[in-house]
C-alpha cells in the first residue's frame, strides 16, 4: 500500500525571497551552538525599543518571516528570525533528544538572552514554535517584555495537519527526505502553482533539514501536553494571533486557549495558518501595536 498523501497546504511556503531593505542574513553564536537568522533593523535611525525573537514553526524556517521583518523593524527595534537547530540553515545532531520542545525551549532561552543581552525582548513563537516557545517561557530563566502565540494551540495539533503529521512519521522512516519531495512534495507544489524559484527554495529547505529533527519534532506536535494552566502562572503580557481560517488548531480552539490565558486574541481576516505570509501588513501591525503597548506599561 502506498503511503498516505502529505498535502502541500501544510508545508510552509513564503511567497518571496527577495530580503526587504534593512534586512540581512547573519549567524548567531551562543553557548548552545551557532543558529542561522534573519536580522531586521530600522533602515533610518538606530533601534530605541526593545528587541523581538521570532520562532518558526516544523516544516518553516526564517524565511517565513520575511515579509513582516522590514515593517517591524520600521517601528523602531531589532527583529530576529531564527531557524530552530536542526532547521534549514542551523545544524543539529542525530541526537532525537536536543529536539523535544525543553530542548528546543532552552535554545529559545540561550538565543533570547544572546541577544537581548540581559534586556528585555519580544518573542512570538508560530505554530510548532508557539509549543517550543512556551517551554521558555515557563522556565522562566529568562523574563520577556511579551509573549505571542501566533497560530498555535493550548496542546497536539488536531484536525488534517495532526493526519499529515502521522503520515509523515510512518512515511519518513521508509523513503527518506529526497524521495518524499520527488515523489510528494513537488508535484503538489507545481500542481498549486507555486512559483518555480520558490519551489527550488523548498526543496533545499526541506533536504537541509535533519531528518531526525523533522521526525521528532513531529512526534512532538502530535503529543503535546496542555501547559496553558501554568502559562498563565507567569507574569507576561501575552497575544494570541491566528487566521481567520486558520486549518492548524481550529479558530474556536485558540480563542478558547487566549480566554484561558487572559491573552489579548487577534483574528487575522483572509489569513490561514501563516498570517505574517497571508497578511503580512495586517500581522505586522497588530504585533507592532501590542509591542508598543506592553512597553508603555513598564514603570519608569
Amino acid at each position: 500500500m502506498p503511503p498516505r498523501k502529505v498535502s502541500w497546504g501544510h508545508v510552509s511556503t513564503p511567497r518571496f525571497l527577495t530580503l526587504p531593505p534593512g534586512v540581512h542574513s547573519r549567524r548567531i553564536d551562543t553557548a548552545v551552538g551557532t543558529f542561522a537568522a534573519l536580522e531586521a533593523l530600522p533602515v533610518s535611525g538606530v533601534p530605541e525599543r526593545w528587541p523581538a525573537l521570532l520562532v518558526p514553526g516544523l516544516t518553516g524556517s526564517k524565511e517565513d518571516f520575511i515579509a513582516v521583518l522590514q515593517t517591524l523593524a520600521q517601528s523602531g527595534r531589532q527583529v530576529i528570525a531564527i531557524d530552530m537547530r536542526g532547521q534549514f540553515e542551523t545544524g543539529g545532531p542525530e541526537d532525537p533528544h536536543a529536539y523535544t520542545c525543553a530542548a528546543l525551549g532552552n535554545d529559545v532561552d540561550v538565543l533570547a538572552q544572546t541577544i537581548g543581552g540581559g534586556d528585555p525582548l519580544h518573542l512570538v513563537g508560530h505554530s510548532f514554535g508557539g509549543l517550543v516557545t512556551r517551554e521558555a517561557v515557563i522556565d522562566g530563566r529568562t523574563k520577556f517584555a511579551s509573549y505571542t502565540l501566533m497560530s498555535t494551540g493550548p496542546a497536539a495539533i488536531v484536525g488534517p495537519r495532526a493526519r499529515a503529521g502521522r503520515a509523515m512519521l510512518a512515511q519518513l522512516p521508509e523513503v527518506g527526505l529526497e524521495q518524499m519531495w520527488y515523489t510528494r512534495l513537488e508535484p503538489e507544489a507545481l500542481a498549486a502553482g507555486v512559483p518555480d524559484e520558490i519551489v527550488t527554495f523548498l526543496r533545499k529547505r526541506l533536504l537541509a533539514n535533519s531528518t531526525t529533527g523533522l521526525y521528532t519534532m513531529t512526534r512532538e506536535v502530535l503529543s503535546a501536553s496542555d501547559r496553558c494552566d501554568e502559562l498563565t502562572q507567569v507574569d507576561v503580557p501575552t497575544l494570541v494571533l491566528y487566521g481567520e481560517r486558520d486549518d492548524g488548531w481550529p479558530p474556536v480552539l485558540q480563542s478558547e486557549m487566549a480566554r484561558r490565558l487572559g491573552a489579548e486574541c487577534v483574528v487575522v481576516p483572509g489569513a490561514a495558518h501563516s498570517p505574517a505570509v497571508d497578511a503580512p501588513e495586517t500581522t505586522a501591525a497588530a504585533l507592532t501595536r501590542f509591542w508598543n503597548t506592553a512597553e508603555s506599561r513598564v514603570p519608569g
